[in-house]
């Protein structure tokens, strides 16, 4: 049998494995595509927020994404919490020079309000991250930290992606779902618009929403799908998961990676 396209998640473990690369890697399995991991930091985290983050060496995680890309290949890469400085110019610089399409969530504070990126890498980000990306993911809470840009309605939208843009993504998302009223997330390139929207659910548990979107977005693009139809597909799999999440532990539990399995 011939593989599955591969995907590699660039990101994170969440011991909770709500979020991070135990959501990237339940993500690309539901999707039907081969997941591979390069981990970029250690978190102790449950449903009651993130108790502590020790990121890994530049050479550990530069070792993983070598020894992956050289020898397996992949048809998209997604990239999570980097942490450092340090970690975001090196990941930048290997996705620069893998020929994959590149998805970037640039996760700046989790589900719980807990940093997740140093305020001396948003730099970086915005000059070395960025512009490496295919598809750009920010929340509106990333979007302000990355841009000053303040989201306060829909009409906001087209502000913030223009801000972001102005990095050198080649397509931006920006994620609407703090917004009241209907799940509406943008999708451009500066000319072209898609206007992406989803029924409200009334369920709090929606730990890991970020990165799973953003690795359903790697997962279509892998398949060979065009970006509009990737993300499309990505916000009909995420809108499905996050009205199937459910209670764990104290706090916000996760979406459901697998209801889409369970329906078939």
């Amino acid at each position: 049998m011939s593989a599955p396209p591969r995907v590699l998640t660039v990101a994170g473990s969440d011991s909770g494995g709500g979020a991070g690369i135990q959501a990237d890697l339940k993500t690309m399995l539901a999707l039907g595509v081969h997941g591979m991991s390069v981990i970029t930091a250690v978190t102790a985290q449950n449903s009651l927020g993130v108790q502590g983050a020790w990121p890994l060496p530049v050479e550990a995680v530069r070792a993983q994404y070598r020894s992956v890309v050289d020898d397996i290949g992949v048809r998209a890469v997604k990239t999570g919490m980097l942490a450092s400085a340090e970690l975001v110019e090196a990941v930048a610089e290997l996705i620069a020079g893998t020929d994959a399409p590149a998805v970037v969530d640039p996760v700046g504070v989790s589900k719980h309000g807990d940093s997740l990126l140093a305020a001396s890498a948003l730099d970086s980000v915005r000059t070395k991250l960025l512009p490496v990306a295919t598809v750009a993911t920010p929340n509106l809470d990333e979007v302000a930290q990355l841009t000053g840009v303040r989201v306060t309605s829909e009409d906001d939208l087209r502000r913030a992606a223009a801000a972001v843009l102005e990095y050198g993504p080649r397509w931006v998302v920006i994620k609407g779902g703090h917004l009241a009223g209907d799940a509406v997330d943008l999708l451009t390139d500066g000319s072209e618009e898609h206007w992406l929207r989803a029924p409200r659910h009334d369920n709090r548990h929606t730990h890991g929403t970020g990165c799973t979107l953003a690795s359903a977005i790697a997962s279509e693009l892998a398949k060979g799908r065009a970006v509009p139809e990737a993300v499309t597909a990505a916000k009909e799999y995420v809108t499905g998961a996050i009205a199937a999440g459910f209670a764990l532990g104290g706090g916000i539990g996760p979406v459901d990676h697998a209801w889409a399995l369970r329906r078939r």
